[in-house]
């Protein structure tokens, strides 16, 4: 089956273009979402250096740590459940099975 102009345009706006400039099509919630955890996390990290620097008690510190880790966890949840539901069921259905060992790859990084 060949694909007409307007398929392959749509195949060009979403994250599941097969050539080497993918892009994800988030809503601007979303975005929006992420956006503003990404900049939180960034002010908890601000913050531990400062308290590196101001040689706050170790145990302090490491606590903040774990709460940067689950912070960015979440933001890698988000972001992979909606690649699930979008750029791999699209790329799935367009027959690009490779997709499956990709995803394996990126969550066996995410579980480190």
């Amino acid at each position: 089956m060949v694909a007409n102009h307007e398929e392959l345009n749509e195949a060009e706006d979403s994250c599941c273009s097969t050539d080497h400039h993918r892009k994800s099509h988030h809503s601007d919630k979303t975005k929006s979402n992420l956006i503003s955890r990404l900049n939180r996390i960034e002010g908890q990290i601000r913050g531990v250096k400062g308290m590196i620097e101001k040689d706050t008690y170790c145990d302090d510190v490491l606590n903040q740590i774990a709460a940067i880790q689950s912070a960015l966890n979440g933001v890698g949840k988000l972001l992979l459940e909606g690649h699930m539901r979008s750029c791999v069921v699209e790329r799935i259905q367009a027959g690009e099975n490779e997709v499956i060992e990709e995803l394996l790859v990126t969550v066996n990084k995410l579980m480190k």
